[in-house]
């Protein structure tokens, strides 16, 4: 489940609603599935790569001031927008709208909307994304969620290039409601049992005919009369895609960081013991001022057994530092090989003597992580993601076996460290942090001197499920003792990894 209530309402709603393609969940995209107006990204682009000349941003800008008080309407400005791009092939700006999904818009997601997404989904319900957006910015969202039914807006296509015209009918508004009402009757599904999700005044239309409106940050408007009918409403926190000065000032507080962290080294002849104030220092500022909070349990695992080989899922590119910050002191770690010759990563990595992988290389890996056992054989701890590349779902990937021969070879106990809701955090690929409190979970120690190359694999999937465990019914102090394996099933005997290499 979330960390916020109103998603962990929603999502025990659908799981009690009737299952099965009768009933329709609509969405809108902008301000709903993600903050803020994709077409403000859009914009931004052409502005950047020098396509949208002024001529035609002063007349959006002009249109976009004639529609809110009250003399244009919003065809208006879609008309603006395919008369600028006409002549342009549909296929250059399919490409377009997809890399900058990529790049910007996945990043300002509502992780507790793309859960209720999937909660749908997983009832068999028909999911819509209705939008009034275009295609280029609402069909890459589509893919992505894994919806087969999109309501939107299209520029009229002759031999695959745009013609200038609008293709009808347009959907805004009173129109947007019919087409989600031809949808459902097309399907055969009254409206009373259909769910619909938006932020916007002018969705009130559709809000008035479903059987289960759900305001999603609802604007003012909107806002007034779901209190009045009493509607649930979904709050999210807003999410970024650029740079930010609280972001920036938390990255940057790495340089008085190192500063007393290299002082403390000097004064004590021990760089280690540096490194060790100055890391911890740096991660409290970075998550302190960005409002990134942890709430952890089992925190007595993570002195059980050190030195140890710690594992945590990997989401994004902070729950790295997560599990840093929980780990704190004598540790290094494995990393790709792209941070390496980064402005930051590469220094501390220095100064850590971190692996660098080539993820393309098995040989590579492998030779990247002896230097790691070495180390390990002297005392300390190693922090590693045995998914290897971040994944981009709320599920465990598949399990390499790296960090388990490493433990097996210099006979280190593997510790787990399970992470919730990273995502709440930053986005797959987000530069940025919002505000929010992660769950951390350390579990007990699983000790590897029965591990051999015969019950390797085997057991690796059974830690794995471990995770999944822990994931599906978060536990409390109490029970998070009790998330060990269960390796009966499982063969006891093999040629073991020699203690000289574990690679």
């Amino acid at each position: 489940m979330s960390l916020n209530p109103q998603t962990d309402n929603a999502l025990r709603e659908i799981e009690r609603s009737t299952a099965g393609p009768q009933t329709i969940a609509f969405f809108d995209l902008d301000g709903t599935l993600v903050s803020g107006f994709t077409v403000t990204h859009f914009t931004r682009d052409r502005i950047r790569r020098r396509e949208l000349g002024l001529a035609e941003l002063l007349r959006t800008i002009g249109t976009a001031i004639a529609a809110g008080s009250g003399h244009a309407e919003f065809r208006d400005l879609l008309k603006v927008a395919a008369e600028a791009w006409s002549g342009r092939r549909d296929d250059e700006l399919n490409e377009f709208g997809e890399r900058l999904f990529n790049r910007k818009i996945i990043n300002l997601m509502h992780p507790g909307m793309r859960e209720i997404v999937a909660a749908h989904q997983r009832r068999g319900h028909t999911v819509v994304l209705s939008s009034s957006a275009t295609g280029y910015q609402v069909d890459p969202v589509a893919r992505f969620l894994g919806i087969d039914n999109v309501i939107c807006n299209r520029f009229e296509i002759e031999d695959e290039v745009l013609t200038g015209n609008l293709q009808e009918p347009i959907i805004w508004g009173k129109t947007k409601a019919q087409a989600a009402q031809r949808f459902a009757h097309e399907h055969g599904v009254e409206l009373d049992q259909c769910w619909f999700y938006a932020d916007g005044n002018e969705d009130l239309a559709l809000m008035h005919l479903v059987g289960q409106p759900r305001p999603v940050n609802p604007r003012k408007k909107l806002a007034r009369i779901a209190q009045k009918r009493g509607w649930p409403i979904l709050s999210f926190t807003e999410r970024r895609a650029d740079q930010s000065l609280r972001y920036a000032s938390g990255l940057f507080s790495v340089v008085p960081s190192a500063l007393i962290g290299a002082g403390f080294a000097l004064a004590r002849q021990d760089r280690r013991a540096g490194v060790n104030l100055a890391l911890p220092l740096w991660l409290d500022t970075l998550f302190g001022v960005n409002g990134v909070r942890f709430k952890l349990i089992g925190q007595q695992h993570l002195s059980d057994a050190r030195p140890a080989v710690f594992i945590f899922n990997h989401r994004n590119q902070y729950d790295g530092f997560i599990a840093a910050r929980v780990v704190e002191k004598d540790f290094t770690a494995v990393a790709k090989k792209e941070l390496e010759k980064h402005w930051l990563m590469g220094g501390f990595g220095r100064l850590m003597d971190i692996a660098y992988i080539d993820r393309g290389s098995g040989k590579s890996s492998v030779e990247a992580l002896k230097p790691i056992e070495e180390l390990a054989r002297k005392g300390l701890s190693v922090i590693i993601a045995p998914e290897g590349t971040r994944n981009d779902t709320t599920g465990v990937g598949a399990f390499k076996k790296g960090a388990f021969r490493m433990a097996m070879g210099v006979g280190l106990p593997i510790v787990p460290i399970v992470i919730r809701n990273a995502q709440d955090i930053a986005a797959r690929d987000a530069g940025v942090l919002t505000p929010g409190t992660v769950d951390v979970a350390i579990l007990p120690p699983i000790h590897t001197d029965d591990w051999t190359l015969t019950n390797l694999a085997p057991r690796m999937e059974v830690v794995r499920k471990l995770y999944e465990r822990a994931l599906a019914d978060w536990p409390d102090e109490e029970t998070v003792q009790n998330l060990t394996p269960d390796f009966r099933a499982t063969p006891a005997t093999g040629r073991k990894t020699p203690r000289k290499s574990a690679l």
